[in-house]
């Protein structure tokens, strides 16, 4: 009953992404274009896009097939549980292959539909703002429900697999373990695409900016700036692809971490409730299914004044709609009382942590709005700010950031509390998948932000008009806000699930409580608390260096075209974009090297108490740095926006110049650095998890070494 009712809602969500796919394809470019020659332009410039950023994936995917094969390998060899007579690692090593083709395959369909939506968007908005609101909207939904029901439909059809093809008789926690290569193979597809499609995106962002707007005087999205293709190419591949797969493996991980934890719990129930409270982590993943969809009513906008608002009043909406249903199902699907670490728990207790995770992560998606929205105090302190220049306007950006960051850290540790006191780890668990129920309508609006984006840099390329761009503007000026709210949203997630894998991790490895004093342990977590800000230095530099070459280019053009500057030459895109690409595919191998093999080496040297505590120093720090590296970009961008309204000046003043350095200087923090430490301290978890029968068999050999 519950497999058959889990398949169905997933393929509802694919249905509805497939649904709302043909609505954008629909409607044609003619329909809002204001001539031939209009119509000519728009196309010519979204098949630019289109041609960037698919060849960007296909270069990337090229990449990561060699190392998912390599690491496939690894993982055949080395993980294999030394108490069943089969290798473990075999089946592993197969779900990570599909967990990874299958956050590829949601890439691809959130990369289709978006530049497929961006330019219909730009034609739209000649008819009216409503009308290319619709298509923004309509094609962020196949993204949110095409990602959120491969996530759902491939996990309970792997489960179902391995059921069909493992030996007879094997425990449940061990099959829950192979099933966790599929999160696995999801997340190492995330952390390249967040890190390559960051640098990619930043670079070309960087050098537009700097050498177009302040240096030459000209408008963002010029169509005489050469790096202006890239930059909407950058667009898609971080924030769509980037940002797809990185919530494809947070939904994978904190499922699979929920079930392995209650795998050794619920093995002692009877047959006809068993497989109910094994699958019901992935079953609240399918009610937030339609908690979405039902949802996506709530989204009407009359007026530019209501958009914002109306993409929040979806997420407010979900949210309750799915503390409803989470309530029924907890009370249906589990048994009254169950037994986890020698202690008994309720069903109660484990809606009380379901309902705990999805309301924190209602109120961090709000307070990361609060401080990243320019309709507020603190942005608008930071762009008054820049009228002493761009230092100011970076100190005031800086504390912002880290200020931003109290709030959440302090929701995350009241739901932790929560969730262990009313259910245990298990708890902890159940609270990051509450956090991600929603995940459909929320990957939505976040996907609607970089589509409208596109549009808004479409229209100017395309010369429509200032009236059309104003359309766009309040388009992306909301989208802005939503996606500070998804970054919020997904670094609060991040959090719960490293800490639900780090917990499934402990469990699995035997290791009932931590000694914070044991020298292993502490030597762990100064490892650990050291790692985020090498990722950083790391992801940040590699955007200086790419934005350099971008620089140089962007002058040399200006320089060498006669007339480009005057509107009489065109731009050499193709070069600016293939900058872009070489650049983030070279810098993106070393933060990925670094964040694989460390919790590899430390196991397999110094054993899982070192491991444990790297995981927990890692994620501490990764939260907070990535929290405020977020909030400090989103409020240096929005700052610059509302400079752009008229205020302090209006575009082209000595504040608006000092906003632009402090927005150029923010962006590799939050769509670079701060986002890839969600990946990060999700990444190191999940592999800690899968490597566990490894680590216990043959970690710890520099300790047994000097006899420790």
């Amino acid at each position: 009953m519950i497999v058959s009712l889990i398949l169905a809602l997933g393929a509802l969500s694919l249905l509805v992404a497939l649904a709302y796919s043909r609505r954008v394809s629909s409607v044609t470019i003619e329909s809002g274009a204001a001539s031939d020659e209009e119509v000519a332009r728009l196309k010519e410039i979204s098949n630019a896009i289109a041609e960037g950023a698919m060849a960007f994936l296909k270069r990337e995917y090229r990449i990561l097939a060699l190392f998912m094969g390599l690491f496939a390998v690894v993982i055949a060899l080395t993980v294999n549980d030394a108490h069943v007579d089969f290798n473990t690692g075999l089946y592993s090593a197969a779900c990570f292959i599909i967990g990874a083709g299958a956050s590829v395959l949601s890439g691809f369909i959130g990369m289709r539909i978006a530049t497929k939506g961006n330019v219909r968007t730009a034609a739209a908005a000649r008819k009216s703002l409503p009308a290319a609101f619709s298509i923004a909207f309509n094609s962020g939904v196949v993204m949110g429900f095409g990602l959120t029901g491969i996530a759902v439909c491939g996990m309970i059809l792997l489960y179902l697999g391995l059921g069909a093809i493992l030996p007879a008789g094997v425990e449940q926690h061990i099959v829950m373990e192979i099933l966790s290569g599929f999160a696995l193979g999801g997340s190492s597809v995330a952390l390249f695409g967040r890190v390559g499609g960051g640098i990619y995106t930043k670079a070309a962002d960087v050098g537009a900016d700097l050498v177009g707007k302040v240096e030459a005087g000209i408008p963002e999205d010029d169509p005489r700036n050469p790096a202006v293709i890239a930059d909407n190419v950058g667009d898609n591949v971080g924030d769509i692809a980037g940002m797809g797969a990185d919530l494809f493996g947070s939904v994978a991980e904190s499922t699979c971490a929920a079930m392995v934890i209650g795998a050794a719990s619920f093995a002692v129930l009877p047959d006809d409730v068993r497989t109910s409270a094994l699958l019901f982590p992935l079953f609240i993943s399918a009610v937030g299914i339609v908690a979405s969809f039902i949802s996506l009513f709530f989204v009407r906008p009359k007026s530019e004044e209501k958009v914002e608002s109306s993409l929040k009043n979806a997420l407010i909406g979900s949210t309750l709609i799915m503390v409803v249903g989470v309530y029924f199902a907890s009370i249906k699907m589990l048994p009254e009382t169950f037994q986890l670490g020698g202690q008994t728990y309720t069903n109660t207790g484990v809606f009380i942590s379901l309902a705990a995770g999805l309301i924190s992560g209602l109120l961090i998606g709000l307070i990361t709005e609060y401080f990243t929205s320019h309709r507020y105090k603190p942005v608008r302190e930071v762009a008054d700010a820049s009228k002493t220049g761009s230092a100011t306007n970076i100190i005031y950006g800086l504390s912002l950031g880290y200020n931003s960051a109290v709030l959440p850290m302090l929701l995350m540790a009241v739901t932790v509390v929560l969730g262990f006191s009313f259910a245990g780890m298990y708890g902890i668990a159940m609270a990051a998948i509450g956090m991600l129920g929603t995940i459909a309508v929320g990957l939505t609006i976040d996907a609607y932000g970089p589509v409208s984006d596109n549009a808004g840099g479409i229209a100017e390329m395309a010369e429509m008009g200032k009236d059309i761009r104003k359309r766009t503007d309040a388009l992306d000026a909301a989208g802005n806000t939503t996606a500070a709210i998804g970054k919020g949203f997904a670094i609060g997630s991040a959090a719960l699930t490293s800490l639900a894998l780090t917990a499934a991790f402990l469990t699995r490895a035997n290791i009932p409580q931590i000694n914070m004093l044991d020298p292993q342990v502490m030597a762990g977590l100064f490892v650990g608390a050291a790692l985020p800000f090498s990722f950083s230095a790391m992801t940040m530099r590699s955007v200086g260096k790419a934005a350099f070459d971008m620089i140089e280019e962007v002058r040399r053009q200006f320089r060498t075209i006669p007339g480009l500057l005057e509107g009489k030459a065109r731009a050499d895109y193709a070069t600016c974009v293939d900058i872009s690409t070489g650049a983030s595919l070279k810098q993106m191998m070393a933060p990925g090297i670094l964040v694989i093999a460390t919790p590899l080496l430390t196991g397999w040297l110094f054993g899982v108490q070192m491991l444990a505590g790297v995981l927990i120093g890692a994620l501490i720090v990764g939260v907070m740095l990535a929290i405020s590296m977020a909030n400090s970009g989103g409020a240096w961008d929005n700052a610059k926006k509302y400079i752009e309204t008229g205020q302090l000046g209006g575009k082209g003043s000595d504040t608006h110049k000092a906003a632009v350095v402090g927005d150029t200087v923010g962006d590799p923090f939050k769509d670079t650095s701060g986002p890839s430490l969600n990946i990060l301290i999700k990444l190191m978890a999940i592999i800690s998890l899968v490597f566990v029968p490894f680590f216990v068999n043959n970690g710890g050999i520099l300790l047994k070494l000097f006899g420790k």
